[in-house]
């Protein structure tokens, strides 16, 4: 299964957003396969905008949490942003949306993205 991202690269954290409308329980390998190379960046944060994901399974679901833990785990931030209402619904009942970290909007994603790198310096500098 082929993952189509559209990829935005600023100075503090690159925006991927999922193309493809549905995210399959056979995509969870190129889930990680376009996400865990960042973690080797220089610049390792990463925004994952869902706009475009109406539907997605829950192997899908459960490896992008596992995801994003990954990314906090080894210092990096790792937000998704404009998740649709349908999929929320999913997240909801899966009872993954409290363990991720979850924003309405790319905008609001990029201000925590700025806040953790804030928190990261402070705690570095303890």
């Amino acid at each position: 299964s082929i993952m189509e991202v559209k990829i935005d690269t600023k100075e503090r954290f690159h925006a991927l957003t999922i193309l493809n409308g549905s995210l399959t329980a056979n995509m969870t390998a190129a889930m990680k396969e376009c996400l865990l190379p960042y973690l080797q960046n220089d610049v390792k944060n990463i925004i994952v905008n869902l706009e475009k994901v109406s539907n997605l399974s829950e192997e899908a679901a459960v490896a992008l949490a596992s995801l994003q833990q990954l990314f906090y785990d080894q210092g990096a931030s790792c937000v998704i942003c404009a998740v649709q209402p349908e999929v929320e619904v999913l997240l909801e009942k899966w009872e993954l949306l409290e363990l991720m970290n979850i924003t309405p909007t790319e905008s609001e994603a990029w201000d925590i993205v700025q806040m953790e790198e804030i928190e990261r310096e402070f705690l570095d500098e303890e």
